[in-house]
């Protein structure tokens, strides 16, 4: 059935109604705006989102009248997804409030999956990311291939930073292979020990002029990294659980902090694990970086990479160019995705 066409009389009422339902919206988010700030806003101008509570945000002013300075701002209705590391349109009101009034562009995003599969976003605008892992609570290729995918995926730049390096014993010797695993298949791998203070100058170097990101297992020490990157911080610092060897959360809220050199870090919230589970099974292959000179080289087309002959992904595993300890992790992530 043919759309009716309106005529000139009631196109232009249509357009009368959406104007007139448009300034009532605005009018009456002015007046929920002076309600919740105290008084007049200022002029919009642009902000950096710190930290997110719930509905409220600390908002760092980038103006050079009050650079720096804090406020604690609410977002309109029609704004969501906003985390630290945003940047944003906002008006100031009174006793260091505001009103965020837009979001902007951003150039990176760090997701991860909520328990439905639906990607939830972490942190934004990010330059690389920081994954810290330690000898307690016990670290495994496994895991940190899991977090290699996921930030793979993100297109964001992955450092691995082995943490409490001074734990390192008899029982922990595995790790020093590890970590040249990785180094051999292109990583940046960093280790260092926040109680013996190695390595921290090394990673400063790399922290500067940057905006990154602390991911990994709660316990793995990104908090005590973050106070001793940056004296008088104090964040509160976790201990591992005797009964389960897993971290006890200590970070609420992902929370940026400017460095001395420049960059800035994001602190997140422990992440015990990276799901994967919104991942499509041929997506994977692409989270283990050393695989792509041989994807799509395979005799067929449809090469599950498991027996069929003239795989290129099994003769890359045989001739020593791919690690079996990593194929073994995708085999293992890919069967979970299969369900």
């Amino acid at each position: 059935m043919a759309k009716r066409k309106l005529t000139r009389k009631q196109s232009w009422r249509v357009k009368k109604i959406q104007n007139e339902r448009t300034e009532r919206m605005r009018k009456q988010q002015e007046k929920q705006d002076r309600l919740i700030t105290g008084g007049d806003l200022g002029p919009e101008q642009e902000g950096l989102v710190i930290t997110h509570y719930g509905s409220q945000l600390d908002i760092e002013c980038l103006n050079d009248h009050q650079k720096g300075v804090i406020f604690r701002c609410h977002l309109r209705a029609n704004i969501e997804g906003l985390v630290t590391g945003d940047r944003v349109v906002w008006r100031a009101g009174k006793e260091f409030t505001g009103i965020i009034v837009a979001s902007l562009p951003r150039h990176s995003v760090l997701n991860r999956p909520d328990t439905r599969g639906k990607l939830k976003p972490i942190a934004a605008n990010i330059d690389q990311i920081i994954v810290v892992f330690s000898p307690l609570p016990k670290a495994s290729s496994a895991l940190l291939d899991r977090y290699l995918v996921a930030v793979e995926l993100s297109q964001i730049e992955p450092i691995l930073l082995l943490n409490k390096y001074d734990l390192i014993d008899e029982d922990e010797q595995h790790l020093i292979p590890m970590i040249q695993r990785y180094r051999d298949i292109g990583y940046t791998v960093l280790t260092s020990s926040t109680k013996k203070h190695q390595g921290l100058n090394e990673l400063q170097s790399l922290l500067d002029q940057r905006i990154s990101v602390f991911v990994g297992q709660s316990g793995v020490g990104k908090s005590s990294l973050v106070n001793s990157l940056l004296p008088g911080t104090e964040l509160k610092i976790g201990e591992v659980s005797e009964n389960s060897g897993l971290g006890i959360h200590t970070t609420t809220s992902a929370r940026l902090f400017h460095l001395p050199g420049g960059g800035e870090l994001i602190d997140s919230p422990g992440i015990r694990e990276f799901g994967l589970w919104h991942l499509k099974p041929d997506e994977l292959i692409d989270g283990f970086k050393e695989f792509t000179p041989f994807v799509g080289l395979c005799k067929f087309r449809d090469c599950n990479h498991d027996k069929e002959p003239g795989c290129a992904i099994l003769k890359a595993v045989k001739d020593g160019d791919i690690t079996s300890l990593r194929f073994d992790n995708y085999r293992q992530i890919l069967q979970a995705l299969s369900g």
